[in-house]
């Protein structure tokens, strides 16, 4: 049995339950991090009773970033690794009107993952030893019309993402940037999402898992998705503005 424990940040979110399930199914330790505290202790519990680990549900707000060094000095283990898997997706109609819901798409996915990210990394450095994974988007990778607001901060959270990686390198921290596409969750629940691009969170937390073992950099939940935004990125700007992507 391991003697180490995991952080997941968002642990609400259904690529986070996987992937913290699959974890505990290596005898990890898990803490499950979120504010909905009803929901994350019936899964400690169930964690707790299936994979035979210590599992415990913590009150964390992502926005309240006055909070964030307390909480991480509490954890009476520090963790090995950490998955930041918190998100919003937000209206963009809505966050065109009304710029607080704007403001709360970006400080949900960049500003309050900077905040804590940047005290973990912190910490990690101190140990030189450990890994980070962050869940961005494909929709970071080019802004366009139908998610702009969204994008760009997960456009941002990718570009942390890729200097933390360089600046943890030489420490031996990891830091893995996951970018899902589809996947069948309750941000995307009403949208039509075309089957053969969407992944299961199952998939996601095995494609996470083993890509920080591999001390993988960037990920794809789907490889196909690689290919669909390479095509996106490269093309011109006058036949992209034509698109209703």
């Amino acid at each position: 049995m391991k003697n180490e424990w995991i952080l997941i940040l968002g642990a609400g979110s259904a690529i986070a339950i996987a992937t913290a399930r699959r974890f505990a199914r290596e005898g990890y330790n898990i803490y499950l991090a979120s504010r909905n505290l009803e929901e994350l202790n019936i899964e400690a519990g169930h964690q707790k009773i299936k994979y035979k680990i210590n599992t415990k549900a913590l009150y964390f707000d992502a926005l309240d970033y006055d909070s964030h060094p307390a909480f991480y000095a509490d954890l009476e283990n520090k963790p090995v690794g950490v998955i930041l898997a918190f998100g919003m997706l937000g209206e963009q109609e809505e966050a065109q009107k009304n710029f607080s819901a704007a403001k709360k798409i970006i400080d949900t996915n960049y500003t309050g993952a900077v905040s804590i990210f940047e005290i973990i990394a912190g910490d990690f450095e101190d140990r030189k030893k450990g890994f980070m994974a962050g869940i961005s988007s494909v929709a970071g990778d080019r802004g366009r019309q139908s998610n702009y607001i969204y994008g760009s901060a997960k456009a941002g959270f990718s570009a942390y993402l890729s200097g933390l990686r360089h600046r943890l390198y030489k420490s031996g921290v990891s830091v893995l940037t996951v970018k899902p596409g589809f996947v069948d969750t309750k941000m995307t629940a009403k949208l039509d999402l075309p089957e053969k691009l969407t992944a299961k969170p199952e998939e996601a937390a095995e494609r996470i898992y083993k890509a920080i073992q591999k001390n993988k950099n960037t990920i794809y939940i789907k490889p196909v998705w690689a290919l669909i935004m390479l095509i996106i990125i490269h093309l011109p700007e006058f036949i992209f503005k034509k698109t209703k992507l």
